[in-house]
């Protein structure tokens, strides 16, 4: 007997063949969809099957029966029910609509995966925020170094146009993990808590605003050789100012200090950016302390202060960290 494999659309039940991409009746997207690491067709059928089908419209096929390891382990976190098609928690035996058991080899796969995150002192970053939409994906730190880069690497974002193509690199030191610049053009960037000090020629990182730390250029408003001043707005004494970097490296704004104190916000602040919705009403603020030291302190902004590091950084439980345009949390098993 032979049989017409193809797509059924979920819209208005038409069959289609393999390989179309929309209903030619109703217009419905028809499209294969990965689970796993493996890909699946969601509502493939044959003719002599539609009842069935119409019973079970969710009907899911793998195209790829032998997975690797690495597929099962997914397969693991993300199993869906052979018989009903309904997802499984990740720990469960059985499927809690239909009451299939999950396969064996699923079964431990889970006690393999979770194993890892469960060895003390180990890592992973979890991706919050970046240029594409697998927010939320998680890279396991299970090796003594791993390479974050746009080309060479464990930790890839080949579509990340700030990222340099060997960035940075996450290593295990003395029971610590420790995040290291590996020359990149945009450097990594660490959340402050609360504050950290600073100096001059320091980088930070304000909701989409990028500063500089720098001193007060010196007097030099004398007259030209034939004792002509320039005219110029009068001049005011400033203790240092804050200049921000534009994209490409050119200076945008340059805001003097008129007092030990600047800060920085959304609104009513000394540099106030009110379209950046990034940037809480009052963000941060950078101090001059009487010794001329300074400090950079979040005051308690939604999306967090961020200042560039300069040389290799221990990282704790609930780091926050960019690496180009990618925002990462660092989770650490205890």
């Amino acid at each position: 007997m032979e049989f017409d494999i193809g797509i059924s659309c979920g819209n208005c039940d038409t069959f289609s063949p393999i390989g179309t991409s929309a209903c030619p009746v109703c217009g419905h997207e028809l499209s294969l969809r990965p689970i796993g690491g493996a890909i699946f067709v969601t509502g493939i059928i044959t003719r002599d099957s539609a009842q069935s089908h119409r019973e079970k419209p969710n009907v899911q096929i793998p195209l790829a029966p032998h997975f690797s390891e690495e597929e099962l382990m997914e397969q693991a976190r993300n199993y869906i029910c052979r018989e009903c098609s309904m997802g499984v928690p990740s720990g469960h035996k059985f499927c809690g609509t239909c009451g299939a058991a999950v396969p064996p080899e699923i079964v431990e796969m889970q006690t393999k995966y979770f194993g890892v995150l469960q060895a003390p002192g180990k890592a992973r970053l979890i991706l919050i925020r970046g240029e594409s939409d697998v927010d939320g994906l998680s890279y396991v730190l299970q090796g003594i170094e791993h390479v974050a880069g746009r080309e060479t690497g464990q930790i890839l974002f080949p579509e990340d146009k700030w990222m340099s193509p060997k960035h940075a690199n996450f290593v295990y030191a003395n029971d610590q993990l420790i995040v290291k610049d590996e020359g990149s053009l945009n450097g990594v960037y660490l959340r402050v808590r609360d504050q950290i000090s600073i100096q001059y020629g320091d980088q930070f990182i304000c909701g989409e605003q990028l500063f500089r730390l720098e001193a007060t250029p010196p007097e030099n408003s004398g007259p030209n050789p034939d004792q002509t001043y320039l005219y110029t707005s009068p001049r005011r004494s400033s203790p240092f100012r804050i200049v921000q970097i534009l994209r490409g490296g050119a200076i945008g704004g340059v805001f003097s200090a008129r007092r030990n104190v600047i800060q920085i916000g959304r609104e009513e602040c000394e540099i106030s950016f009110p379209a950046d919705i990034y940037m809480s009403s009052n963000h941060a603020k950078v101090e001059m302390s009487s010794k001329g030291s300074f400090v950079l302190v979040d005051i308690g902004s939604k999306n967090g202060t961020y200042v560039r590091i300069k040389q290799p950084q221990a990282l704790q439980h609930g780091d926050y960290l960019f690496l180009g345009k990618q925002l990462l949390r660092v989770e650490i098993t205890v």
